[in-house]
């Protein structure tokens, strides 16, 4: 799969949105993502489908939607509708993840599957061949700007050789602390979707930020 670059709203200034949506898009963004949080599963509490129309109305990239929420079937035709083209999940949020996948997948997305830094690789076995992609979280959600988690570099590699004995071709993406200096390390463990807020965001140019932070991701890109 080829590298994508999928800045993450959360970090963005919500004053300006549409400005700094159209600048990661001539800055070459693949995929915007964002973090629906629901002050329950994780302790911070964001945006809801209202506001994932209102990008839908100002952007024709793909619309990534990271649901961090006990109980996301609730929630999954509300995005779809809201205009999402990806929703992942946690595998800790819901008892039936199989059935919330095929849910997924039936609105019309691609469905992902979310491991927080202490959830075991294993914990996919059982799906991997159902999923369109893998997010691996490399901090611990709720939160942007965080510190990466080294070992994260490790799991990504556990999780593609696992893909692999599984015969899924599901992509890697991996959210948490990317920045031009984590970015190439993740990329030559597997991720192929590099998710980014504070770096790209908090640039004084989120536009250049994103050139930045592909340059520094495809140095290491061997396949």
């Amino acid at each position: 799969m080829t590298l994508q670059i999928a800045p993450s709203l959360l970090s963005a200034d919500f004053a300006r949105l549409g400005a700094q949506i159209q600048a990661v898009e001539r800055g070459g963004a693949d995929l915007l993502h964002l973090d629906v949080m629901d002050g329950h599963f994780v302790p911070n509490l964001t945006m809801g489908p209202p506001i994932v129309k209102s990008v839908r109305r100002v952007t024709n990239l793909p619309l990534d939607v990271h649901l961090m929420v006990a109980e996301p079937d609730r929630f999954l035709d509300a995005f779809a509708e809201a205009g999402a083209t990806m929703m992942s999940v946690h595998v800790e949020a819901t008892v039936h993840l199989h059935r919330t996948i095929a849910a997924i997948k039936a609105l019309g997305c691609r469905a992902g599957v979310v491991l927080n830094p202490a959830t075991p690789v294993v914990s996919l076995e059982e799906i991997a061949g159902d999923v369109d992609y893998v997010l691996v979280m490399s901090v611990n959600p709720g939160f942007g700007g965080q510190a990466f988690i080294p070992r994260s570099e490790s799991k990504v590699r556990a999780v593609q050789m696992l893909l692999d004995a599984q015969g899924s071709s599901a992509a890697i993406e991996i959210d948490g602390g990317i920045d031009t200096r984590t970015a190439g390390r993740v990329v030559a463990a597997g991720a192929r979707i590099l998710v980014a807020g504070a770096a790209i965001f908090t640039h004084p140019d989120p536009e250049a930020a994103t050139r930045e932070l592909r340059a520094a991701a495809a140095a290491r890109l061997t396949v």
